[in-house]
């Protein structure tokens, strides 16, 4: 096995988990925070789909089914899709600023983005990372990958809808005019 097969997937997601370290140093003061058991069980799927992902030898063997032929083309396509996301969800934490936070929250001085990737989607962040892990899934050719990509999913809607709901009631009509233009997570679809 060569070493890019073995260490590119590490390397794409450890300098993504890094940059956002870093990044999360200078935010504004929280002023409204979701409570702790969601924050929990979104930490919980993520630990589980880190597992799905890096430890497949301790899973059942159905997860090592394959949904694709495993080899060069895949691993290169889920490579190019996994950094195109990740690229996209760095553009919109950047472009975010200091209102990025970790977990829903309201902001002390919120403000309503709706310009760069935000123009394309409400959500570009989480557009970002479920395409990051639908190309590891690519990646991986095997079941594992689709249903960490799954469970990341779910734990993602979930905070989208409370996030809708809270700039719903912050920003009222200004977010309602945004939802009408702009998709949540898929340009023009969804």
């Amino acid at each position: 096995m060569r070493l890019l097969d073995v260490y590119l997937f590490p390397v794409l997601w450890i300098a993504y988990l890094v940059f956002w370290q870093i990044m999360a140093a200078n935010v504004k003061a929280t002023k409204r925070l979701e409570p702790a058991v969601s924050r929990v069980l979104r930490a919980v799927l993520f630990v589980a789909v880190v597992v799905l992902l890096v430890q497949p030898n301790i899973l059942p063997r159905a997860l090592d089914w394959h949904f694709l032929h495993s080899g060069h083309i895949s691993f290169f396509v889920g490579a190019a899709i996994t950094a195109a996301g990740l690229l996209f969800s760095v553009w919109a934490r950047l472009h975010l600023g200091r209102n990025w936070s970790r977990s829903v929250t309201i902001k002390e001085g919120h403000e309503l983005i709706v310009t760069g990737p935000y123009a394309l989607v409400r959500h570009p962040i989480y557009t970002g990372l479920l395409t990051g892990f639908l190309g590891t899934a690519i990646a991986t050719t095997e079941l594992r990958g689709i249903l960490a990509f799954v469970l990341v999913s779910a734990s993602l809607w979930s905070k989208l809808r409370l996030e809708e709901q809270w700039m719903r009631e912050h920003f009222g009509a200004s977010y309602q005019s945004y939802c009408q233009r702009v998709a949540a997570l898929v340009p023009f679809l969804l």
